[in-house]
């Protein structure tokens, strides 16, 4: 399912995991929530470095924010109801409404400075789903 290193990370700092169907539920009751959306170790090396980088931002926020891990089985819903495009990706809930994602690995200030920015903002809808840059939709297709 995870990553050894994952698992090890999940069993140190007493992550949650949650699935696609009782995301809702457990968002609704954090407050302000990191979720932790891998894909595939195997195919995404940055898996580990984004797993590795989770616990230091829930550090660093002093006690604000929740982190959580979704399992492998509801990525795609997931990545389908947030919209985005990449693995890994840290989704960020208020309450359970959205607030913003960030995929693949930043640099630590980078972090600091996107979660600020997702922080500040109200719970709204995920934005339009983007392809990534060289892929184009099928003509006759709405995104």
């Amino acid at each position: 399912m995870f990553s050894p290193l994952m698992d090890s990370i999940i069993a140190r700092e007493s992550l949650q995991v949650v699935t696609a169907e009782t995301l809702d539920e457990f968002a609704a009751t954090q407050g302000d929530l990191v979720l932790f959306v891998g894909g595939d170790w195997h195919r995404h090396v940055e898996v580990n470095d984004v797993a590795v980088i989770l616990p230091e931002i829930l550090k660093a926020s002093n006690g604000h924010l929740t982190g959580a891990v979704l399992d492998r089985g509801g990525e795609r819903e997931i990545q389908t109801r947030y919209r985005f495009n990449r693995f890994p990706a840290l989704i960020f809930l208020r309450d359970g409404g959205y607030l913003g994602v960030i995929q693949k690995v930043l640099d630590w200030s980078d972090y600091v400075i996107e979660i600020n920015e997702i922080l500040a903002r109200e719970p709204s809808p995920p934005p339009r789903f983007e392809f990534p840059e060289g892929c184009a939709p099928a003509l006759g297709t709405t995104q």
